[in-house]
């Protein structure tokens, strides 16, 4: 007779984002987890065949809601620039309400962590299609890695605490976001 589940997957990756947050990943281990979860580590396996694969689970997972917040602020009856201002704030907020996994996702340099590359592209399509109306097809995708850059590095420097001389910084990156779309716009 099988033996009732006592965790689930979406249980596990739960609390090890809340390890991740409160402690940093050097402080998570599947033992630790299990001990938290109040069950022995080999039940973990069942779910997650190493620590890695529970940490490419997690990094999955932080993309997927990461475009999920971005799709949320989207309103398709605002013009592009609009809209990726929205989207650009909304990427702003997710790295500032997850910081420790974002920080896992999004620079990790170990490849068996990284989140699927096809999905990563199949996210970021529709936004190159808004960037696509502002700049056209052959430059959307330039554009969008710039844009990309621009988000992601102006949030990793805010959570790492090093834009310290004051001033609003969330006006200072509406005007850097603003600043790059007026670049890229056709004339």
């Amino acid at each position: 007779m099988p033996y009732p589940s006592q965790t689930s997957a979406e249980a596990i990756l739960d609390k090890a984002r809340e390890v991740i947050a409160a402690e940093g990943v050097s402080e998570l281990s599947l033992g630790r987890l299990a001990s938290l979860l109040g069950v022995k580590a080999p039940s973990l396996y069942r779910y997650f065949a190493s620590k890695e694969a529970l940490l490419k689970a997690i990094n999955e997972g932080t993309v997927q809601d990461l475009f999920a917040a971005l799709h949320q602020d989207d309103d398709p009856s605002l013009p592009a620039r609009e809209r990726l201002i929205r989207i650009a704030r909304a990427y702003r907020r997710y790295v500032h309400a997850n910081p420790a996994v974002y920080m896992l996702a999004m620079t990790n340099a170990d490849d068996a962590l990284r989140p699927d590359p096809d999905a990563l592209v199949a996210g970021v399509l529709p936004f190159q299609a808004i960037i696509a109306e502002m700049c056209g097809e052959s430059g959307s995708l330039t554009a969008l890695r710039g844009l990309l850059a621009i988000m992601h590095g102006y949030a990793l420097l805010e959570i790492n605490g090093q834009l310290r001389r004051g001033g609003d910084l969330a006006a200072a990156y509406d005007h850097v976001i603003a600043a790059y779309l007026n670049g890229i716009s056709r004339a």
